[in-house]
């Protein structure tokens, strides 16, 4: 789970890690930091071996056929790999980024008035939202074709 193995491969360190450190999620004023693992892995052990195991499966044969290098490759892929994570997400009511942030714990008051208004835990259940409703890109740079 730590950032040196995740970015440890060509198709990380060429494509994803140049982006993430671009990121909020990477340097930001409050010196705190997320890697790989706190949004991509879940905590409990579990479902953490599981997210493990499906990873091994999927993504070592893609690595060892070389289907995502070069990086047109890969970046013909981003689409479907970021709807995958945030499908995910969504259906995890964005638990990852959960165990960082807090509706109940913002300044709402120190939020511009549309962040505000969005990030009422009422509304949100309401409209049946969760984080990764408005914040797809936060760690990464949108994907090619991506369409709001």
């Amino acid at each position: 789970n730590t950032l040196e193995f995740c970015t440890s491969c060509h198709e990380m360190s060429d494509n994803i890690v140049p982006e993430y450190e671009r990121s909020p999620h990477y340097r930001n004023a409050a010196g705190v930091r997320a890697i790989c693992s706190d949004c991509h892995v879940p905590h409990d052990f579990f479902p953490k071996m599981k997210v493990k195991i499906a990873a091994s499966l999927n993504e070592l044969p893609k690595w060892a056929l070389g289907t995502r290098r070069p990086k047109e490759k890969f970046a013909a892929a981003r689409l479907e790999m970021a709807e995958n994570v945030w499908a995910k997400m969504k259906a995890s009511d964005s638990a990852e980024c959960k165990n960082c942030h807090s509706l109940e714990a913002m300044d709402r008051q120190a939020q511009d008035s549309s962040a505000a208004k969005k990030h009422d835990a009422k509304r949100m259940r309401e409209r049946n939202e969760t984080c990764i409703d408005c914040h797809k890109g936060i760690g990464h740079d949108l994907p090619p074709g991506y369409q709001e």
